[in-house]
């Protein structure tokens, strides 16, 4: 039997039993001008059984020593006084769209847009620098604080830009609206009838709104921009750099392009990249196993051996596939975005040729849907007949569960991969959207991490801010920005300090295969570190979001370095 389920039978954390305690040893035979040495400030391992180092030396991007710093430890290493700042390992952005991030600083970016009135001004702006028929396309709206209370239609967009298609997408990607023009072009009418897991939202009158809900959006996917070569390489740099700069040194990238790989690759060892990419990939409409089976090259930044696919919706534009109809909208349930018969075949086959599966379940029925299927293909292969015994499978979101199917997430090994982020966003909607009973399985990693799981956690950038700092106070403090919270938002599914550490550390690296050379600091591992002007560990909760990065660095090099 695997460390993991030992580890969940026993009811042990797994960072317990699969790590050894930090060492300290002497160096100096290993130690020359070529190393360097970290000390001075708070050094946090995520390693339960010793959580801190006064002391860390690194040489050839890998860590040789931590510990205490007495005795020679550093030999004749360059010195690096912390002079307080905080040193953690390096921070991963376990769910995250990179090429996404990367364009999100290219186009008009519709974040903390306040009202249908801010939209419109955000349209008026940037519509006067657009020729006439050409498309503008802006994404990252969120309607769900706006004082209307209500979609934006395509009556909000026509008046002001008539001659063009527009197109604008909410932040979760799961939605958009489209004005009038756009509709005409793609030939979307009253008659034209929703698509299998999309809905095109129509008014009293029988026309539509200009809303498209996830697989509708498709109508009108030949109006939007292409990301040309180019333009997916400039989006790449600005990413990595924005990345960096954030204190992420690496990102589970997820529906990445296959195309995309190559220019990634070629960018990365242009320099162009410099954080690591787990990348995570689309599998469009087909299933070539020679293309994805794990082949990892640890040694590289870039990293490809998994799959995503998409099971429902989001809650926000109640796309979200729910056991019971929505509290708001009593004639809705969601969607379903794929069906058994379409991806039993794909489960069954990336066991057989070793291929790591994510999907995205954002509600109860959703989730239940996804363990079922992966509990049926597990048990349709066995363990002798799968390239990697224990395939590390993983839902992505995870926020609505049925609570009788919180343990079987451990029991299957399925690892849920969270956004602490999306819980002090969405809570202040989702009540409105389930009803408080249902909430109680919602985005609950209290729970899962006392069935015995892991979280991966991550940020769904560019649906949320990408903030590494958003997202450690959004795990511990369960509240919102302001530090407000109700009883609706179940305060006892926040989790600890340290729990929230390796939620973006070593449970990461578990979930991406790579536990041995990332994820803590000790000996042995890549020299990945994260630092911090202070330490988010101790400092009051609504201080943490005042953190500043003072140096991320992989492999032992730095990539950014704060301006002092």
């Amino acid at each position: 039997m695997s460390k993991f389920k030992i580890a969940m039978l026993m009811g042990v954390n797994l960072l317990g039993a699969c790590q050894s305690e930090a060492p300290q040893v002497h160096i100096d035979n290993q130690a020359d001008l070529s190393t360097t040495c970290y000390s001075g400030g708070a050094i946090y391992t995520a390693i339960d059984k010793t959580p801190k180092v006064e002391a860390v030396t690194v040489k050839n991007g890998v860590i040789i020593y931590a510990g205490s710093d007495e005795g020679d430890w550093c030999g004749r290493g360059q010195s690096h006084d912390l002079k307080g700042a905080a040193m953690y390992p390096g921070f991963t952005d376990a769910h995250g769209h990179f090429v996404g991030i990367g364009l999100r600083e290219m186009t008009l970016n519709l974040e903390g847009t306040s009202s249908v009135k801010e939209l419109r001004a955000h349209l008026k702006s940037a519509i006067a620098n657009i020729p006439a028929g050409e498309t503008l396309y802006g994404r990252g709206w969120i309607e769900t604080h706006w004082p209307e209370a209500r979609f934006p239609n395509a009556s909000d967009l026509d008046d002001i830009a008539p001659n063009n298609p527009v197109i604008l997408e909410r932040a979760d990607g799961h939605a958009l609206v489209i004005n009038t023009a756009a509709m005409q072009v793609a030939k979307i009418t009253s008659e034209t009838a929703s698509p299998f897991g999309g809905s095109i939202l129509k008014g009293d009158n029988g026309q539509p709104t200009g809303m498209l809900i996830d697989k509708a959006g498709e109508l009108v996917a030949d109006l939007i921009p292409k990301a040309d070569e180019a333009r997916t390489r400039t989006a790449l740099k600005k990413a990595s750099d924005l990345y960096a700069s954030r204190g992420w040194t690496n990102i589970h990238s997820m529906s990445f392009m296959p195309q995309v790989m190559p220019l990634i690759e070629q960018e990365a060892a242009a320099g162009n990249v410099n954080i690591r990419v787990y990348a995570s990939t689309d599998i469009g409409g087909g299933f070539d196993t020679a293309k994805f089976a794990a082949n990892p090259k640890p040694d590289n930044l870039i990293t490809r051996r998994s799959i995503k696919l998409f099971a429902d919706g989001a809650l926000g534009s109640r796309g979200a596939a729910l056991l019971a109809p929505y509290a708001d909208d009593p004639e809705n349930i969601g969607l379903m975005l794929t069906t058994y018969d379409e991806i039993m075949p794909v489960l069954k086959t990336a066991l057989k040729d070793g291929v790591q599966v994510n999907t995205h379940a954002i509600g109860d029925k959703a989730n239940k849907l996804v363990l079922d299927w992966y509990e049926e293909a597990l048990s349709a292969v066995p363990a002798n007949e799968r390239v990697i015994a224990e395939p590390r499978w993983r839902i992505e979101h995870s926020q609505i569960i049925d609570l009788e199917d919180i343990p079987r997430f451990a029991k299957l090994g399925v690892i849920p991969s969270m956004q602490p982020s999306h819980a002090i966003g969405d809570l202040h909607f989702a009540v409105d959207r389930l009803g408080p009973k249902r909430l109680a399985g919602g985005y609950a990693w209290r729970k899962l991490i006392d069935s015995g799981s892991i979280i991966a956690g991550g940020t769904d950038a560019p649906v949320e801010i990408g903030d590494t700092r958003i997202e450690f106070y959004a795990a511990v403090a369960r509240k919102d920005l302001k530090g407000y919270s109700n009883e609706n938002w179940y305060d006892g599914e926040k989790i600890t300090r340290q729990e929230a550490l390796k939620m973006f550390t070593i449970w990461p690296a578990y979930a991406a295969f790579e536990e041995e050379r990332l994820g803590t600091i000790e000996v042995g591992k890549a020299a990945d570190f994260t630092i911090f002007d202070r330490d988010i560990m101790t400092v009051p909760e609504a201080e943490i979001l005042h953190a500043k990065t003072i140096a991320t660095i992989v492999n032992g090099k730095p990539i950014y370095k704060a301006d002092h």
